[in-house]
C-alpha cells in the first residue's frame, strides 16, 4: 500500500511539474480590455475566458511550438505562434474590428443598391417597381432617384446631364448591347426586362468600379434570382396584354420562363391620342433562367427575345405633309455567366454574351434596315488575402457589327455601318484599414481596333465611418467611352469621349430610416461634333466638344415614421452646359432641367387589403433653342408635373386587382419645341410644341400566383 502511494504521488508531481502557465490580457485597438474573449491552444482543449479587466490564465500540458487562438464577436481572430517553454512574460493581444459586420464602413459613393446581399440597402430588392406611373417599367421607376432627369418623350435614362447612351446596363455582370425597346422620334421607349426574374439591383451615378467601361456617366446592374424559393405559376391579365410565368426545380436545377403579350389599342381607343396611330404598339416578348447549382459554383443562362410593332403618323413644321413611321423591331438576347469558389480564397467568373437587334422602317415610301450584332466576353478572378485586402482582376471583349440599308424611293440605296472590337482588362484591390475606413482603387486600360485609339482610366473610392450609423465617401474617376452608333456608321475618325468624376456622399442610416447627400462634379472632353443641321453622311466630324456638369443630389425615405407608410423624397440640382454635336456656343443640353423632385409613397392599408401609391414628379423648364431670337438655346419649356397613382386590392392571398393612372391631374406637359429649319415669308420660323403621345396612361391587371403554400403574390412586381 505505501508503495502505491509512493507511486501515485510520483506521478502526480511529475504531471504537475510538466505543465506550463500561461497568463495575458487581451485590447482593442484603443488598448481597452475586452471581457469575455475566447483564448485557446489550438487543437487543444486548454484555455480561458478573458475577465472584466481583459485578463487570462491556464495551464497547459502543451510543448514546443503551438499557436495561441483568440476570438471575440465583431473582432478579427488572432492567431499568435509561440514556444511554450520559452513564454515566460504574460502575454499582450491587441484585436482588431472584423470589417465584415452590418455596421462596418461600405464604399457608396454614387450607387443606390437595392438586394438582399446589399450591407446598405437603400431600396428593398425590387420594390421601386411598386412605385406608382412606373407600370413595372424599371427604368421609369430608376426616374424618381435624385441624379436622374425626366426626358418624357425619350423614356431613357439620362444621369447627371448625360445622354442615355452614356448609360451602360449588365445583366449577371455583361453588358445588355440594346437595353431599350424600339421608338419612334418623340415616342417613349421601355425597358426591355421585367423585374420578374431579378433579386438586386445596383445602380450607379457615378464613380463606379474599374470593373465596368464604355459608360460615361452611370452604371446599371440587374441580377437574376439565383434559386428560387419554390415552384410556382403566375397568370397575368390586363387592358394592355396578357402575361404568364412558370418556375420548376428538379434535383440542383431550375428553370424560369416569363412572356408576355402587349396591344395598347384598348387603352388607345379609351384614351385621347395626341398622335395618329395607324396600328398601335404592340409586341411578343420572354425570359428565362436557367440555372444549375454545382458544389461550389453556380451556372446561369439567361435568354430573352422582343418582337415589336406599331404604325404612326407624325407632323412636322419642316414639310408640308404627314410623316408616317411604320416600324418593326426584333430582338434577342443571350447570357450565360458561371461563378465557383476555389480554393485559398480564390473566387472565379466568366460570362458571355451575344444579342441582335433588328428595325425595319418604313418612312413614307422609303425604307430603314439595319441590324446589330453585339457579344460581350467577360473573365475575373478575385483573390481574398484576408478580411482587410481583396484583389479582383478581368479582362473584358467587346464586339459590335452594325450595317444599315437606307432605300430611297425612286432613289439611291445608302449603306453604311462599322465592325468594332474592344479589348479592356482591369485591376482593382479593396483595403480595409478599419472597421471605419476602407478604400478601393483600381486601374481600366482598353483599346478601340475601329476608332484606332487605347484609354487609361484610374479610379479610386475612399469611405470613413464618423459615427455608428452616418459615413462619409469619396469617389474619383476618369470614364472612357466610344462615340455612339449614329456616328460610327459614317467616320472612324474619332477619340474616345472622356468624363472626369470628382464625387463626395454623405450617408445616414438607422431604424429604416435613410438620407443621402452627394456633391459631385463631372469634367467632359473629346465629345463629338459636326457641322449640319442633323447627322447626315457627308457631315464633317471631330472630336473636339468639351462640357461640365455639377450638382447636389438629396435623397431621404423612412419606412419607420408611420406605421404602415412608406416613402421617400428626391431632389436633383444641376448646372450643366455642353458645347458638342452642332452647338454654337457652351450651354445647357436641351435634355436637362435644373431642378428634380420626386415623391413617391406607399401605404398598406389593412382593413381594405390593398396598398395604394402616389409619385409625384415635378422637373423645373428644360432649354430649347428658337431661332427668332439672339442667344442661341435660350427658350425655356414650362415645369413639367406628373401626379401618379395605383391601388393593389388582394382579392384573396395570391389573387390580386391592380389598378394605376399616370398623371392624374392631366397637366399639358411641353418637352420642347420643333422649330423649321427656314423661315417663311414674314422672316419667321415655325413652330411645334413636342408633347406627351397621351396625356394620361390607364392600367387594369388581374395577378394571379399559383403555388403549394399558397402565400406567395405579386404585389412586389407591380
Amino acid at each position: 500500500m505505501k508503495t502505491l502511494f509512493t507511486s501515485l504521488m510520483v506521478l502526480l508531481t511529475a504531471v504537475t511539474f510538466s505543465q506550463t502557465k500561461l497568463n495575458g490580457k487581451v485590447v482593442d485597438h484603443k488598448n481597452l480590455p475586452l471581457m469575455g474573449a475566447n483564448i485557446y491552444i489550438d487543437g487543444t482543449y486548454d484555455g480561458a475566458t478573458s475577465d472584466d479587466k481583459g485578463e487570462f490564465s491556464f495551464t497547459t500540458t502543451a510543448k514546443g511550438a503551438q499557436t495561441l487562438v483568440v476570438t471575440f464577436l465583431s473582432y478579427e481572430t488572432a492567431k499568435i505562434p509561440f514556444v511554450v517553454e520559452k513564454q515566460q512574460q504574460a502575454m499582450m493581444v491587441k484585436l482588431k474590428e472584423s470589417v465584415n459586420t452590418l455596421d462596418a464602413v461600405v464604399i457608396n459613393a454614387g450607387t443606390f443598391e437595392a438586394g438582399d446581399k446589399a450591407k446598405v440597402t437603400v431600396l428593398k430588392p425590387l420594390d421601386i417597381v411598386t412605385t406608382a406611373g412606373s407600370n413595372a417599367n424599371i427604368v421609369a421607376a430608376l426616374q424618381t432617384l435624385p441624379g436622374t432627369s425626366t426626358v418624357g418623350e425619350s423614356g431613357r435614362l439620362f444621369v447627371r446631364g448625360g445622354e442615355s447612351d452614356e448609360t451602360q446596363t449588365y445583366v449577371d455582370g455583361i453588358r445588355v448591347a440594346q437595353p431599350y425597346g424600339a421608338s419612334a422620334q418623340n415616342v417613349p421607349t421601355r425597358g426591355r426586362f421585367s423585374p420578374f426574374l431579378f433579386s438586386g439591383m445596383s445602380f450607379s451615378t457615378g464613380g463606379y468600379s474599374a470593373e465596368y467601361g464604355e459608360a460615361l456617366s452611370s452604371v446599371l446592374l440587374l441580377n437574376t434570382i439565383d434559386e428560387p424559393v419554390q415552384e410556382s405559376t403566375q397568370i397575368s391579365m390586363m387592358t394592355v396584354g396578357l402575361g404568364l410565368a412558370n418556375t420548376q426545380k428538379w434535383n440542383k436545377n431550375s428553370l424560369t420562363v416569363n412572356t408576355a403579350y402587349m396591344n395598347l389599342e384598348p387603352y388607345q381607343a379609351m384614351i385621347p391620342q395626341n398622335v395618329k396611330w395607324n396600328k398601335p404598339f404592340q409586341s411578343l416578348s420572354g425570359e428565362s433562367v436557367y440555372r444549375h447549382q454545382f458544389e461550389r459554383g453556380l451556372f446561369k443562362l439567361y435568354a430573352a427575345f422582343d418582337a415589336s410593332q406599331f404604325d404612326l403618323n407624325q407632323e412636322t413644321v419642316n414639310a408640308p405633309y404627314i410623316t408616317r413611321t411604320d416600324l418593326h423591331n426584333n430582338n434577342f438576347y443571350l447570357n450565360s455567366s458561371y461563378k465557383v469558389t476555389l480554393g485559398a480564397n480564390w473566387q472565379f467568373f466568366t460570362g458571355l454574351s451575344y444579342a441582335i437587334g433588328e428595325n425595319k422602317i418604313n418612312l413614307n415610301d422609303d425604307v430603314l434596315h439595319n441590324t446589330e450584332h453585339a457579344s460581350h466576353f467577360k473573365a475575373k478572378i478575385k483573390k481574398s488575402f484576408s478580411d482587410r485586402i481583396k484583389l479582383a482582376l478581368g479582362a473584358d471583349y467587346f464586339v459590335t457589327q452594325f450595317g444599315e440599308n437606307y432605300n430611297v424611293f425612286q432613289g439611291p440605296q445608302l449603306q453604311d455601318g462599322y465592325h468594332s472590337n474592344i479589348a479592356a482588362a482591369f485591376i482593382e484591390s479593396d483595403i480595409f484599414f478599419s472597421k471605419k475606413l476602407a478604400a478601393k482603387a483600381g486601374f481600366r486600360a482598353s483599346t478601340n481596333d475601329y476608332i484606332h485609339k487605347n484609354a487609361f482610366s484610374p479610379r479610386m473610392s475612399l469611405a470613413y465611418k464618423v459615427s455608428k450609423n452616418s459615413q462619409f465617401s469619396l469617389a474619383y474617376g476618369v470614364f472612357d467611352q466610344a462615340p455612339g452608333q449614329a456616328y460610327l456608321k459614317y467616320s472612324a475618325e474619332f477619340n474616345n469621349q472622356r468624363a472626369s468624376h470628382y464625387i463626395l456622399n454623405y450617408q445616414y442610416n438607422s431604424n429604416k430610416r435613410t438620407f443621402r447627400a452627394e456633391l459631385y462634379y463631372k469634367d467632359y472632353a473629346n465629345l463629338v461634333k459636326y457641322n449640319t443641321p442633323t447627322i447626315v453622311y457627308n457631315s464633317q466630324f471631330n472630336s473636339n466638344g468639351s462640357g461640365y456638369a455639377q450638382g447636389l443630389d438629396l435623397f431621404w425615405r423612412d419606412n419607420k415614421s408611420i406605421k404602415n407608410l412608406e416613402y421617400w423624397v428626391s431632389y436633383s440640382y444641376i448646372d450643366t452646359q455642353r458645347d458638342y454635336i452642332n452647338y454654337t456656343s457652351k450651354v445647357t443640353p436641351s435634355f436637362v432641367a435644373k431642378n428634380n423632385i420626386s415623391v413617391v409613397t406607399k401605404y398598406w392599408i389593412e382593413s381594405w387589403k390593398s396598398q395604394i401609391g402616389f409619385s409625384h414628379t415635378y422637373n423645373s423648364g428644360r432649354p430649347y433653342n428658337d431661332p427668332n431670337q439672339t442667344l442661341f438655346m435660350n427658350g425655356k419649356t414650362k415645369a413639367y408635373n406628373n401626379l401618379s397613382f395605383n391601388w393593389a386590392y388582394l382579392l384573396s392571398q395570391q389573387k390580386i386587382l391592380y389598378f394605376s393612372v399616370t398623371n392624374i391631374m392631366g397637366t399639358k406637359n411641353v418637352y420642347g419645341y420643333e422649330y423649321a429649319t427656314t423661315a417663311d415669308v414674314n422672316g419667321v420660323y415655325n413652330s411645334r410644341a413636342i408633347t406627351p403621345t397621351a396625356d394620361r396612361f390607364f392600367f387594369v391587371g388581374f395577378f394571379w400566383t399559383i403555388s403549394d403554400n399558397k402565400k406567395e403574390n405579386q404585389l412586389k412586381n407591380l
